[in-house]
């Protein structure tokens, strides 16, 4: 029988504005990587266009949610392409990309971005993306609940996204009154975002409402567990978890590393023009 998992911390996050186009949170802050891990940082964003100007990026992978608007992006490896609202881009950086998100001329995109970290053994793969599209994906269905599988599985129902580290990423839409599991392996690390509605969480009934991030306890390898959800209002959350990685990490900015040689070279190459065209 599956081990029941409790919240074991919650947190309101709080948005603020930084310019007139553009308003965000940190959802998981940087700096905590033994707490996360394999998670680096959550933002959440609101913002238009001309926010963000190219960058590049090495030794994470980037996921994308995209909760409202048109979201317009561009890198030197996969070229350009547009997602709507539910769609995912989820981005392997490897040894390096150059790359730009850009809300469509005219749109407003609300979005939620993580940054998963690269085991040392992958932090240079080749770049990779997959875009995720809400209407491709594999769904799970209950009686109230409708659960889109973006990565790993619920159970049974499975996506075919490709990982580097292990990684359940679901979207749960849940009605007034239903209670839905989601299973998980006890190892993984992780914690859901309420978007809408309240409800609650866990063996405990933690509550929880929309704007808040809810972490799960933690277990050991080889056991199975579950977390609870129940709809008070109607719901719409992100849940996420993963494999650690147990690795040093040194980061600067979007580049995340074991060592800071490794920070120095990544910044020689990005100057010296070897992050691709």
């Amino acid at each position: 029988m599956a081990i029941q998992r409790c919240i074991r911390r919650i947190k309101t996050v709080q948005i603020t504005a930084h310019s007139p186009i553009h308003q965000s949170g940190p959802v998981l802050e940087p700096g905590n990587w033994q707490e996360y891990d394999p998670f680096l940082l959550l933002m959440e964003d609101i913002f238009e266009r001309g926010t963000f100007d190219v960058h590049p990026h090495r030794g994470i992978e980037t996921v994308t949610y995209v909760i409202s608007g048109e979201l317009e992006h561009f890198d030197s490896k996969a070229g350009r392409g547009t997602l709507g609202p539910g769609d995912v881009q989820w981005m392997t950086a490897g040894r390096g990309v150059v790359h730009k998100e850009d809300p469509a001329p005219g749109s407003t995109v609300h979005s939620l971005q993580l940054w998963i970290n690269l085991p040392s053994a992958y932090k240079m793969t080749e770049p990779r993306y997959q875009n995720l599209r809400a209407k491709d994906m594999p769904v799970r269905k209950e009686e109230g609940a409708t659960i889109r599988v973006f990565s790993g599985s619920s159970k049974g129902v499975k996506a075919p996204t490709k990982n580097i580290v292990p990684v359940t990423m679901v979207e749960m839409t849940v009605e007034p009154g239903v209670t839905v599991a989601q299973d998980l392996p006890g190892h993984y690390n992780g914690f859901l975002y309420i978007l809408e509605g309240s409800g609650t969480f866990g063996a405990d009934n933690t509550e929880g409402k929309a704007g808040q991030a809810l972490f799960f306890s933690r277990h050991n390898r080889g056991e199975e567990t579950e977390l609870n959800v129940t709809a008070r209002e109607k719901l719409r959350l992100l849940l996420y978890a993963g494999e650690p990685v147990n690795e040093p990490v040194v980061a600067y900015g979007s580049f995340v590393m074991n060592t800071p040689e490794q920070i120095r070279e990544a910044i020689r190459d990005y100057q010296e023009g070897r992050f691709g065209q």
